[in-house]
């Protein structure tokens, strides 16, 4: 969930969604069958990432995302052991 709250322009919420999407591709084998929920927590400031295009804005948005789906893998994984 991206609420406009958060990111204002539709260009930045489905800049968002698409690394949602392809980090979570990347764990399916690591997590379990369920339906996850993912939902932007913070707004990304447009002085800092003036495009939702630009490369910073990615790179942050999926250091964030890899940093969430490890921990959630690693806890699984963890549990299961």
């Amino acid at each position: 969930m991206v609420p406009k709250r958060w990111a204002r322009r539709a260009v930045t919420r489905n800049a968002i969604k698409r690394q949602i999407y392809s980090v979570s591709a990347s764990f399916d084998a690591a997590l379990p069958q369920a339906a996850y929920v993912v939902r932007l927590r913070a707004g990304f400031d447009r002085k800092v990432f003036p495009s939702a295009s630009s490369v910073a804005l990615k790179a942050a948005v999926r250091t964030e995302l890899l940093q969430l789906f490890q921990r959630v893998g690693g806890s699984r994984q963890g549990a299961a052991s």
